[in-house]
């Protein structure tokens, strides 16, 4: 058998391995603001980065300091999400307004 032939071998070897495995822990939240602004924000295992499907665009949210809850910024959006699960939205050079889990 030939490298490749062994490539090819290891690869189905894993990518079956892959597809039985779970899938990593992700968790998706959808939020409707008090403007009317609705999105929905991914968190996934092993990234501390917030994925926000905003006005029709993804967008991707550092995690940034806070002393309390979580704070994520990046392309001029800001998401702030306190302990007790209520968020806060800033973007596109409107108002701060509050959201809720839908």
């Amino acid at each position: 058998m030939n490298y490749r032939g062994i490539g090819i071998l290891c690869g189905a070897i894993l990518s079956g391995a892959l597809a039985s495995q779970p899938a990593s822990a992700q968790s998706f939240r959808s939020y409707r603001c008090a403007d009317g602004t609705q999105f929905v924000a991914g968190f996934f295992q092993y990234d501390t980065r917030a994925h926000l499907q905003l006005d029709g665009k993804a967008v991707t949210l550092k995690k940034r300091l806070a002393l309390t809850g979580s704070r994520y910024t990046g392309g001029g959006v800001t998401l702030k999400i306190s302990k007790a699960g209520l968020a806060t939205l800033k973007h596109a050079k409107r108002p701060v307004t509050s959201c809720d889990l839908t």
